[in-house]
């Protein structure tokens, strides 16, 4: 291996004092960290890692080797000791004896769990012998992009030896075959026939590197992929602006505000059958990509790591849009595109199903690109909407240097080509060769795959709903924030006290995770702002599901008499403001045509006339109206339904200090003019509580479940309806 000092692209970030302080398994957990840090080296749950340890067997105490290897579904980047199975590497390789050959190799993975070392619940990936039975203490199985760009090129093979030649390494090519025991094999025959190699290229798929010891690995890694970094991006900058066939046409200026009016859209047509969170790039590497003149037929020739294809489907959408479109054309383009989407993915499965194949599965895309605007890319979390767009974005960087790579004569015999799959069966466009598509299928619904995604846990009850919360800041807000965050909502709190929403985002997200909570401004009053907090909502998670408003004005004057201008503020904020709050989330519910749920607050006030509070007895009367008015205009596809609270005190931004004595003053309750301001509004929601029949004090997240109730899957023929969260006040009782 050549020296560090060649490194261009990439960084040494070992650290010898921090490395010393940790025991073999760390050190293979922190090597794959390293990794894992870096989207150049390995993407978002993809690559293996492994370390064959020496340990003492925990019931003969005699000294055994132990093969630590990335446990299935893990992510090098956030992996933890636990995340990696331990298996007896003696036993694993015993499994050789009952190989039968390549037909039933999906039977040895039963034989894994047997192998296990200690009681260890992770299980082994399918990867796993591939670390196994190459004869190296440390390997590392990655995918960065530079090598998979020669990996999936036509001439790859014949680069590959270039690349030896110029940088002094001894790389070996194997050709395509599906991750397991097979390819295993393969690799083991490789590398005993070139016994000075110091990687494997494999073919339409990735790179294997090893090393004696943890940071010779490491640095053995690190190296090799820098080293295929700077042989690429040479060829990729003597193409220049010719990389794709040249520029088609320009990115268009006003991407953005045709983006976030056609994600809602895209979202809910390939949300059809399940849910997608959903995320918007205009990265210069997807422009370049999407406006080039061969895009399209690239795009539609489909991905070729295996780590690509699971996340991006066989191909994405490719929408073939124009400078001149606006919005309309091209929802009208998209609805076209996807029909053919649907149809030719219908055609693939039933081209390559086989009995035993699992149903086919949700044929809408997860990536849909768009001349001009950009990508869009759709996941069940925030999270994997994102990961879904990086994962293409390395898959248009592998298209990128295979098609630097090309030589000056066509490609005739694709190097990929093997026992799994015949040079005929592989397709080829500007030197990238794509996976074939019986490959891809048996990949898509391996069996073993289908297994993996049974094992993920039960998604939680608002799981891939997208909530807007308005008066989230404080109060019943703040508690149906954290409640719907931890019932696994997306969920964008908007308050007019930024700095209050912002500080409950970070509570939900210690819950739901960094990306599925984000906070905005809103003035209620004001339709501009109201839609820019829609506008916001969009950006962050891809449209709307759910619309919850809690914020209200309960008027007060130290007269005991408010104003005309404090009466028109009331019904303005407790009652016009909903109005237009619900009316600029039905466009969003229409652009999506899913269907949606609001939830406003009324108020037992609504029904329970009362001295001196007038204004607000009267516009929660009118909102307890409006919500049936709206059930009935925003049906069939949205529900609109409200809670009827009694006087919630606790967390109320609607009861300040001075508001509170005066209640308590009002009712001829004694108090302690020393005590908190807390101590005081438990002794007002006391005397409350005594009015009514449970004598319970009614609280913010009495209020939060009653809403989560509404908005939720289990009311989805309940609209129009207000639930009492009062305690039981009899004069509230319907009339």
């Amino acid at each position: 291996m050549k020296t560090l000092t060649a490194l261009r692209y990439l960084q040494d970030l070992w650290d010898e004092k921090a490395a010393a302080t940790l025991d073999e398994p760390e050190l293979l957990r922190y090597r794959s960290n390293l990794f894992g840090a870096d989207l150049r080296i390995t993407n978002f749950g993809g690559g293996n890692t492994s370390s064959k340890v020496v340990q003492p067997d925990p019931l003969t105490g005699q000294a055994t080797e132990v093969l630590w290897v990335k446990g299935s579904g893990g992510d090098l980047g956030s992996i933890k000791r636990a995340g990696f199975a331990t298996l007896y590497l003696d036993k694993l390789l015993a499994i050789e004896s009952q190989y039968r050959g390549v037909a039933q190799e999906d039977a040895v993975v039963d034989l894994y769990p047997l192998c296990t070392f200690g009681v260890n619940p992770t299980v082994a990936s399918i990867d796993t012998p591939l670390h196994g039975f190459l004869p190296f203490r440390h390997v590392d199985h990655l995918h960065p992009d530079w090598a998979i760009a020669m990996a999936a090129a036509g001439n790859g093979r014949e680069k590959m030896e270039e690349f030896n030649r110029a940088f002094e390494h001894s790389l070996v090519w194997v050709p395509w075959q599906r991750p397991g025991f097979e390819l295993a094999m393969m690799m083991r025959r490789a590398v005993r026939e070139n016994p000075r190699c110091d990687g494997i290229l494999l073919g339409g798929h990735g790179l294997f590197t090893w090393g004696e010891t943890q940071r010779e690995c490491y640095l053995n890694t690190l190296t090799m992929i820098d080293h295929l970094g700077q042989f690429v991006q040479e060829h990729v900058e003597r193409k220049g602006s010719s990389i794709f066939g040249g520029q088609a046409l320009q990115p268009r200026e006003d991407r953005k505000n045709i983006a976030l009016e056609l994600l809602p859209f895209v979202r809910g047509r390939v949300s059809q059958q399940k849910r997608f969170i959903g995320s918007w790039t205009d990265s210069a590497d997807v422009l370049r990509f999407v406006n080039a003149k061969d895009g399209a037929a690239l795009a539609h020739l489909g991905t070729s790591c295996p780590d690509h294809f699971i996340r991006t489907k066989i191909r994405p959408l490719f929408v073939p849009a124009r400078a001149a479109d606006d919005t309309a054309t091209l929802q009208q383009k998209v609805e076209a595109s996807l029909e053919t989407y649907r149809a030719e993915y219908a055609a693939y499965y039933q081209k390559h199903r086989e009995p035993s194949s699992p149903a086919m599965r949700d044929p809408n895309p997860t990536v849909v690109l768009i001349p001009g605007i950009g990508m869009f890319s759709f996941g069940k979390s925030r999270t994997e909407s994102r990961v879904v767009g990086e994962f293409y974005t390395n898959a248009i960087h592998v298209m990128e240097g295979a098609s630097a790579l090309a030589g000056k004569t066509p490609v005739t015999a694709v190097p990929q080509a093997g026992a799994a799959a015949p040079c005929e069966a592989f397709e080829v466009y500007t030197n990238y060769v794509a996976l074939p598509a019986a490959e891809a299928f048996r990949i898509e619904y391996w069996l073993l795959e289908d297994a993996k995604i049974r094992r993920q846990p039960p998604e939680k009850e608002l799981s891939r709903r997208i909530a807007l919360i308005v008066g989230g800041a404080s109060g019943i807000g703040r508690a149906t924030a954290l409640l719907a965050a931890e019932r696994g909502a997306h969920v964008m709190i908007a308050d007019r006290d930024l700095a209050g929403a912002e500080s409950v985002a970070r509570e939900a997200r210690a819950s739901a995770g960094k990306e599925a909570i984000a906070a905005t401004a809103v003035d209620i009053r004001d339709r501009a702002s109201i839609a820019a907090a829609m506008r916001d909502t969009v950006a962050h998670f891809g449209g709307l599901d759910i619309f919850i408003n809690t914020a209200a004005i309960f008027p007060s004057s130290p007269q005991g008499a408010i104003g005309d201008a404090m009466w028109s503020t009331t019904l303005d904020l407790n009652v016009t403001a909903n109005y237009l709050l619900a009316e600029e989330a039905a466009k969003l519910f229409a652009a999506e045509n899913l269907d949606g749920s609001v939830v406003l607050t009324s108020s037992a006030n609504a029904v329970v006339p009362k001295r001196g509070s007038e204004a607000y007895d009267v516009s929660k009367a009118a909102l307890s109206h409006l919500v049936r008015e709206l059930a009935v205009s925003l049906a069939p596809h949205v529900r609109v339904n409200g809670i009827s609270p009694a006087t919630v005190v606790k967390g109320s931004t609607m009861f300040p200090r001075d508001r509170v004595i005066a209640s308590l003053t009002k009712y001829g309750i004694a108090f302690d003019a020393s005590a908190t301001d807390d101590q005081l509004r438990d002794q007002l929601a006391s005397y409350y509580a005594n009015r009514t029949l449970t004598h319970q004090p009614i609280e913010p997240d009495d209020c939060a479940r009653a809403i989560l109730f509404l908005a939720g899957p289990h009311t989805r023929c309940t609209t129009g309806h207000l639930i009492p969260v009062d305690g039981g006040l009899p004069e509230a009782f319907l009339r």
